[in-house]
C-alpha cells in the first residue's frame, strides 16, 4: 500500500503542530446486522448511517448529520459488530463513494463503509475535524485501491496527519466556515435554481411553438383533442400515420454478438436525451445490418425511446445515415413534413401527455408501432413548421447558453469554498478576528 502523503495541508503558515489523528481521536467502524433477520430491520429506533444520508443533506455540510434513512434495532445492534457512536462522532465513506465525511448530532450507528472517529474533546473540536476531512479529498482519491471499487484500507488511514491548533481555534475555524460556506451554497442553490428555470421555459416555449405557432395574433380553434387544446385555424390536426411513409421498430434481437470497433452504427435509447443523440455509439457487423435492411435509418428519421423515457425522440442526422437502433420506434415522414419540427413535437409537454396516458405498463411506461401511429399531430404549412424550428433552434441555443454560464458559475462557487476549507483548516485564513471570541 502507498503510505499517505504527511503534507496534504502544504507548507503551514503557523506554528500549529501537526499530529496523527489516531492520538487525538479514537478510530472506529461500523458493521451491518443480517439483513436476512427482520427483527433487526423492524421496529427500530437507532439510526444508521449511509452514504445516501450525506448525499441528501449535502456533501459539503458542516451542520450535524440528525435523521436517517434507515435504521436499525436494539437486538440487531446487539447481535452483530455495529457499533452506537456518541453524538459529535465524525465519520468518513472509506469504499466505493469515497471520501463523504459528516458528524453526527445524536448516537448513530453505521455500515462497515466508513471510518469513525470520535474526538479527545479536551484538544480536538469534532467539526474542525470534519472541516479538515473535507479539504483533504485529493489525498483521499491517493490513497483510494481498486479499478471497479474503489477502497481506502484501515492502515492507511490509521497514518492520516492533521493541523491542530489550539482549541478556541478550531471552533473559530468552524464557526467561520459554517457562515462562509452557507452562503456559497445559497449561491450554488440559485444557480441550480436557474438551471431549473431554463430547463422549464425551454420546454414551454417548445411545446408553445409548436401548438399554437408563432404568430399570437392568428386566429384559433379547437383541435378536438383535450390535452392539446386550441391550434391555430389554418392549421390541419391528424395521426401520425397519415403523415409517416412508416412507422417500425428497429432491430428487437440479441446483436451483442455482433459488435465490432468499426462498422454499422446502432442507436441504443441511452442515446436519446434532450431531443439529440449523444453518448457513445456502438457499431455492429455491417453484414448483421444489411441483412436487417428493412430496418436502416435514413438521414432525417425520427428515432423514438419505447420504454424508460417513453416518447423521448431524436432526429437522425446525415452522419448517421444507414445506421440502425435497437429495440427503439422509427418513424420516416412523407415529403412535405419538416422532421425537426415533428421532432420538437414529439418531445413537447402535449405529445409526452399523450404517452403518459396511452402507453402501458406499471413500473415505467411502454409505447408500441400501434401508439405511435395514432399520435395526433398537427400540420402547420411547410414553411411555418421551418419557420417554427428556426426560432426554436435559436431560442434553446440562447437558454443553453444560460444554462452553460450558470453550470460554470456552479464549478467555480464548489472552487471557492474546497478553496476556503483548506485555507481556514491549514491557517492560511486566519479567522480569529473573523469569527467572535471563542478564538481567544
Amino acid at each position: 500500500m502507498n503510505a499517505p502523503s504527511n503534507n496534504w495541508f502544504g507548507k503551514l503558515k503557523t506554528q500549529w503542530p501537526v499530529v496523527p489523528l489516531r492520538s487525538v481521536a479514537k478510530l472506529g467502524t461500523g458493521h451491518t446486522p443480517s439483513r436476512s433477520v427482520p427483527e433487526y430491520w423492524e421496529t427500530c429506533t437507532i439510526p444508521w448511517v449511509t452514504v445516501e444520508d450525506i448525499r441528501r443533506e449535502g456533501e459539503w455540510a458542516m451542520t450535524p448529520l440528525m435523521k436517517t434513512e434507515q435504521h436499525i434495532s436494539e437486538l440487531g445492534l446487539a447481535n452483530s459488530a455495529a457499533v452506537l457512536h456518541p453524538a459529535g462522532t465524525v465519520m468518513l465513506s472509506r469504499t466505493a463513494s469515497i471520501g463523504l465525511s459528516c458528524i453526527t448530532g445524536r448516537p448513530m450507528a453505521t455500515t462497515q463503509a466508513f471510518v469513525t472517529w470520535t474526538p479527545n474533546s479536551d484538544v480536538l473540536y469534532g467539526r474542525y475535524l470534519l472541516a479538515a476531512l473535507k479539504a483533504m479529498g485529493q489525498q483521499f482519491e491517493y490513497l483510494a485501491y481498486g479499478a471497479t471499487h474503489l477502497t481506502i484500507y484501515f492502515p492507511d488511514i490509521s497514518l492520516l496527519r492533521v493541523p491542530l491548533p489550539p482549541l478556541g481555534v478550531q471552533k473559530a475555524i468552524a464557526t467561520f466556515l459554517d457562515r462562509e460556506t452557507a452562503k456559497i451554497d445559497d449561491l450554488i442553490v440559485e444557480q441550480q435554481r436557474l438551471i431549473e428555470l431554463l430547463k422549464e421555459k425551454r420546454q414551454a416555449v417548445i411545446s408553445h411553438a409548436v401548438t399554437k405557432g408563432l404568430n399570437p395574433d392568428a386566429p384559433m380553434k379547437d383541435s378536438g383533442i383535450e390535452w392539446l387544446g386550441e391550434v391555430p385555424e389554418h392549421w390541419h390536426c391528424a395521426s401520425l400515420i397519415r403523415i409517416a411513409e412508416r412507422v417500425v421498430v428497429g432491430i428487437a434481437e440479441a446483436a451483442t454478438h455482433a459488435y465490432v470497433d468499426d462498422g454499422t452504427p446502432i442507436l441504443r435509447s441511452t442515446n436519446i436525451k434532450g431531443g439529440s443523440i449523444t453518448g457513445e455509439v456502438l457499431r455492429i457487423d455491417p453484414a448483421f445490418a444489411a441483412a436487417r435492411g428493412s430496418k436502416a435509418i435514413r438521414a432525417g428519421d425520427l428515432v423514438t425511446v419505447r420504454t424508460g423515457n417513453a416518447g423521448a425522440t431524436a432526429v437522425v442526422s446525415p452522419a448517421l445515415d444507414g445506421c440502425q437502433c435497437f429495440t427503439m420506434l422509427v418513424t420516416t415522414l412523407n415529403d412535405g413534413f419538416c422532421p425537426d419540427y415533428y421532432g420538437f413535437w414529439m418531445n413537447s409537454a402535449a405529445a409526452q401527455t399523450y404517452f403518459q396516458l396511452e402507453g402501458w405498463g406499471t413500473a415505467q411506461v411502454n409505447i408500441s408501432v400501434p401508439i405511435l401511429k395514432a399520435l395526433p399531430v398537427p400540420m402547420p404549412p411547410k414553411s411555418e413548421q421551418q419557420d417554427i424550428v428556426n426560432f426554436l433552434r435559436d431560442a434553446i441555443a440562447e437558454s443553453d447558453a444560460f444554462s452553460q454560464a450558470a453550470v460554470r458559475a456552479i464549478s467555480l462557487l464548489q472552487e471557492r469554498r474546497s478553496a476556503l476549507i483548506s485555507a481556514a483548516v491549514t491557517g492560511d485564513i486566519d479567522v480569529r478576528g473573523l469569527a467572535g471570541s471563542e478564538a481567544a
